[in-house]
C-alpha cells in the first residue's frame, strides 16, 4: 500500500463485507480503493456457500485475501451461510433481525449448540485455505447469547456488534466492551438508501471532528448503486483529513496472532 494515512486521532475501522466467491469481484474494487489511499481494512470472509460456491472453490479470491493480509489487511469471520435459517427466539429478537439485517443475521436467534457447529465450521473453512481469522463478525451485527457463549469457547479473540467491539476473558454473557465504536454503512435501494447516505457522510464528519472512534462498512451491493461509492470514500477521505487513524480492528484492540489459534477450538471437540 501506498499513502499511509497520518498516525494520530481516534481509530478509524474501515470493513470490506461479504468477501466470497460470489462477490469477489466487488471485494477486489474496494479492496483497489483502499489500497490507492494506504488505508488498511478488515475483510469480512463468508466460509460457507453464499450467492455461489463456498470459500474455498475459488483460488483467485483466496490468494487475493491472502496477498492482501500480508499488505496489512486483517482477513475475520463473517458468519458461516451468512443468512438467517429459521426464526427461534424471541419475538422482539426476530423483529430486529428482520429490520435490521434484513434476511443475513444467521447468529442473530442460535443456541450455543447451533451457533459452534457453524464457528467451527468457518474456521475449519477458513484454515483449509490458510487463514487463521482472529476475529468474528456476526452478519447483520446481530449475536445471540448462545452465539456469544459459542465463541468464548472458539479460540477467537474478539467479535463485533453495531455499536462496538467486545473482546473476551471477563465475566458475563456479552463479553467485555473494548472499543466503542458506531458503524456506518449504507441500505441500498428503497426508501431509506438517501438517509443512509446523509448518516453515513454526517456522522463520519461529526465523529472524526470529536475525536471519536467510529467504523465504515464497505458492502458488495453498495457498488450497484450510483453515488454510493463516491459519497463513502468522500467520508472516509474528510475523516482521515480531519485527523482519523485508519486501522484495523485487531490493531485497534493490540490483538496479534497467535501461533496456534484454531488449537482451542479443536480441543474442545
Amino acid at each position: 500500500m501506498t499513502g499511509i494515512a497520518p498516525r494520530g486521532g481516534a481509530p478509524l475501522l474501515v470493513s470490506i463485507h461479504d468477501v466470497a466467491p460470489g462477490t469477489a469481484s466487488q471485494t477486489l474494487r474496494w479492496l483497489a480503493e483502499l489500497d490507492a489511499r494506504g488505508i488498511p481494512a478488515t475483510l469480512l470472509l463468508v466460509p460457507g456457500p453464499w450467492r455461489g460456491p463456498a470459500l474455498s472453490t475459488d483460488p483467485r479470491l483466496i490468494d487475493a485475501v491472502l496477498e492482501a493480509e500480508s499488505r496489512g489487511h486483517e482477513l475475520a469471520l463473517h458468519g458461516f451461510y451468512h443468512m438467517s435459517t429459521h426464526s427461534s427466539g424471541p419475538l422482539w429478537r426476530r423483529g430486529v433481525a428482520r429490520v435490521m439485517a434484513r434476511g443475513a443475521a444467521e447468529f442473530a436467534m442460535l443456541s450455543q449448540g447451533e451457533a459452534r457447529a457453524r464457528i467451527e465450521a468457518g474456521l475449519d473453512e477458513l484454515e483449509s485455505v490458510g487463514v487463521q481469522p482472529i476475529g468474528f463478525h456476526p452478519p447483520g451485527w446481530l449475536v445471540s447469547p448462545g452465539a456469544v457463549d459459542a465463541l468464548r469457547l472458539s479460540g477467537l479473540r474478539y467479535y463485533s456488534t453495531h455499536l462496538g467491539v467486545h473482546t473476551f476473558g471477563c465475566t458475563g454473557s456479552i463479553g467485555e466492551l473494548r472499543l466503542a465504536a458506531p458503524a456506518l454503512s449504507h441500505r441500498p435501494g428503497g426508501t431509506g438508501e438517501q438517509l443512509g447516505v446523509r448518516v453515513m457522510t454526517q456522522g463520519a464528519q461529526y465523529l472524526a471532528r470529536s475525536g471519536r472512534a467510529f467504523r465504515v462498512a464497505l458492502h458488495p451491493d453498495d457498488l450497484s448503486r450510483a453515488g454510493l461509492r463516491e459519497a463513502t470514500l468522500r467520508a472516509i477521505d474528510e475523516a482521515i483529513q480531519m485527523g482519523a487513524r485508519p486501522t484495523t480492528y485487531a490493531a485497534a484492540l493490540g490483538l496479534s496472532k497467535p501461533t496456534r489459534l484454531l488449537g482451542a477450538a479443536r480441543a474442545l471437540r
